[in-house]
């Protein structure tokens, strides 16, 4: 199981403007350089499309490594987002928040992770088991090289 840390955004975000590149950038073979801009990018419209019942939280643990969700990230919890089958949700069983994709197969529901490490987790009638939201977003560094 994974631990987590809440927070809470503001109930009205004051804009977060960034100046956006109007290129995409290469990831493949060098492009040639552009100083044209796009309109400023407000972040906390793009990453927060439910603002009042979105949550940050704080990621411990390594089960969703294969998904790109490291330990000390943080993640974007969207409460207003109904989980499907294949979204990453948060979710509370047996009483410990956890991270996982949500499988669901017939009436059959489990938790999966995202390292081989770990194992499914079936959630059956007796268990204490909710969704508290899907996660949208991950926020990590990239470590240092040197």
């Amino acid at each position: 199981m994974s631990l987590l840390h809440l927070y809470r955004l503001p109930d009205k975000p004051w804009p977060l403007q960034l100046p956006v590149i109007g290129s995409t950038l290469s990831a493949g073979f060098p492009s040639p350089a552009d100083d044209h801009l796009d309109p400023p990018l407000d972040l906390n419209r793009h990453l927060f499309r439910h603002p009042a019942a979105t949550f940050l939280a704080r990621v411990r643990g390594n089960s969703m490594l294969e998904a790109g969700i490291h330990d000390g990230d943080l993640i974007a919890i969207d409460r207003a987002l109904t989980p499907r089958d294949g979204h990453v949700v948060v979710a509370v069983v047996e009483g410990e928040y956890t991270i996982k994709r949500l499988r669901q197969e017939g009436p059959r529901l489990w938790l999966e992770p995202a390292n081989a490490h770990y194992q499914n987790v079936e959630i059956t009638g007796d268990m204490s088991f909710t969704v508290r939201g899907v996660v949208t977003h991950v926020i990590h560094a990239l470590p240092p090289t040197c």
